[in-house]
């Protein structure tokens, strides 16, 4: 792992002797936009991942020195294996991104469209603790529109792997802005890491927020418009 660390660290091109180990760990370190994955992330099946981590995390439990024969326990292995796959890290396949279809704009409406308090879960991707939070979503049409269910899916699906917020902001700005085919989308992200507050400085208080503003959107004034919006 440490040698990970300093891997990553001469990449983005930081001294080595200005970090220990402990402010690495803690730090809001990313690559960038894509998520960090291996060319063989796609090599195993869902089975065999899902086989493989019942495994691997059946021997952190027995380490900590958990009985793994009591009943409450026992399938506890297997329920983390199918949660990771299926559930909370699913964002990861690209076999579960979201089918969109985009309708034409009849009612000619030329104004923003707000989708705000979108509910998500995601996982921090430092500790692997929960991060908590409401995405705001907006785009003015170039002639298209998407269902709203849809802005709603793509969220989750981002939100649904190891993520760094910053990079969630951005993942969903790209994807809306490929999608609608239009530079005029906004995207904000108010959420509390577990990170922060359950562990670490341990303060139960604070939370952070990241924004996208693309084209019509950075404005002051269509930013002033957007946060009316989301605020009422």
């Amino acid at each position: 792992m440490k040698s990970t660390a300093q891997t990553l660290l001469r990449q983005n091109g930081y001294n080595l002797q200005d970090f220990s180990i402990d402010e690495i760990g803690d730090d809001h370190i990313s690559t960038g936009i894509e998520t960090p994955m291996k060319p063989t992330a796609f090599e195993r099946t869902d089975a065999e991942k899902k086989e493989r981590i019942a495994s691997l995390f059946a021997e952190i439990m027995d380490v900590m020195g958990l009985d793994l024969t009591d009943d409450s326990l026992r399938g506890t292995p297997d329920r983390v294996a199918k949660m990771y796959i299926d559930e909370i890290f699913s964002g990861l396949n690209p076999a579960n991104k979201p089918k969109v279809a985009l309708f034409d704009n009849k009612y000619q409406y030329q104004q923003m469209l707000v989708e705000k308090d979108i509910t998500f879960y995601s996982n921090c991707e430092h500790h692997f603790v929960p991060i908590i939070g409401k995405a705001h979503v907006a785009y003015i049409s170039s002639g298209k529109v998407i269902g709203l269910s849809k802005l709603n899916r793509i969220v989750q699906y981002f939100a649904k792997r190891p993520q760094v917020q910053e990079r969630l902001t951005n993942q969903i700005a790209r994807e809306l802005t490929q999608i609608l085919d239009t530079e005029d989308v906004a995207v904000i992200i108010d959420a509390k890491h577990l990170c922060v507050s359950s562990r670490g400085i341990k303060d139960d208080t604070s939370a952070t927020v990241t924004c996208y503003y693309g084209g019509a959107f950075n404005t002051p004034e269509k930013i002033a418009e957007l946060q009316n919006y989301i605020n009422k």
